[in-house]
């Protein structure tokens, strides 16, 4: 039997667009910071891991792609995020994509959630990808163009158990989504919201994949391939180009197929 291999699309309107994407150092938000510069877009991108953002940097760089800005910064901190948006316009240009893709789904059990973790949670997971979108609309008013892709989970459509804080602010980016595609729309500025499922990124697999959480996602995901964050940001690719532009206010879902 000979195995099809998978040839993927380009898009040659994110050629020299400004994209701005969150958690770029490592996981999915590496993935993206990668496929956007293969794409010939200029990528700024910001994350907290110092030494892993200057070696993606290093290592887009060295495969011949534009290589992408990394700006050193704690999502938690607004002022942070907004001068982080405003040097990324500075060098890039007007910021047309925008991926809040940054998240922490750190595991924890409702008796032991206070006031002050459930106010931190709420900044890693939700509160910065409100900030980012109003930071950006005033640049994409300008051009009358642009595609925001929040970042949601299927953790709050399957109900996980085992990190109930982090389920309620995905599942809030999901409203936030609906109400901000509603508002941004008449300025030709799309807002959709990526649902990844379990993806198979580093971090996964050294914390959460044991040999129980195999068994979950072969009895659970219609598809055998486990989910790689190049899957996450190939969607990502078409959201963010010309090719969706009638594609707003939607969940766009990417887990293999769980039930």
């Amino acid at each position: 039997m000979t195995v099809r291999q998978p040839h993927y699309a380009s898009y040659p309107s994110l050629a020299g667009r400004s994209v701005f994407i969150t958690g770029g150092g490592s996981g999915i938000g590496e993935s993206l910071v990668r496929h956007f510069s293969e794409q010939g877009s200029r990528v700024a991108f910001v994350d907290v891991a110092v030494e892993a953002s200057q070696a993606l940097v290093e290592s887009v760089a060295a495969t011949g792609a534009p290589a992408p800005l990394f700006l050193q910064c704690d999502l938690r901190d607004v002022d942070g995020i907004k001068d982080a948006l405003s040097i990324a316009c500075q060098r890039n240009g007007h910021i047309s994509v925008l991926c809040n893709n940054a998240g922490n789904d750190d595991r924890h059990r409702t008796e032991d959630v206070d006031v002050a973790y459930w106010d931190e949670r709420m900044a890693v997971n939700l509160r910065h990808q409100f900030f980012t979108a109003q930071t950006v609309l005033a640049y994409m008013k300008e051009t009358g163009a642009g595609s925001i892709i929040n970042f949601g989970s299927i953790t709050w459509m399957v109900g996980d158990a085992d990190c109930p804080v982090y389920v309620t602010a995905k599942a809030a980016v999901y409203g936030m989504t609906r109400a901000l595609a509603r508002e941004f729309g008449p300025y030709g500025i799309r807002v959709n919201c990526m649902v990844p499922g379990w993806v198979m990124t580093e971090r996964q697999q050294r914390l959460w994949l044991t040999p129980e959480g195999e068994r979950q996602i072969s009895e659970r995901q219609c598809l055998p391939t486990r989910l790689q964050p190049s899957d996450i940001a190939r969607m990502a690719l078409f959201l963010a180009a010309d090719d969706s532009a009638m594609c707003t206010s939607q969940q766009f879902i990417v887990d293999g197929g769980w039930v």
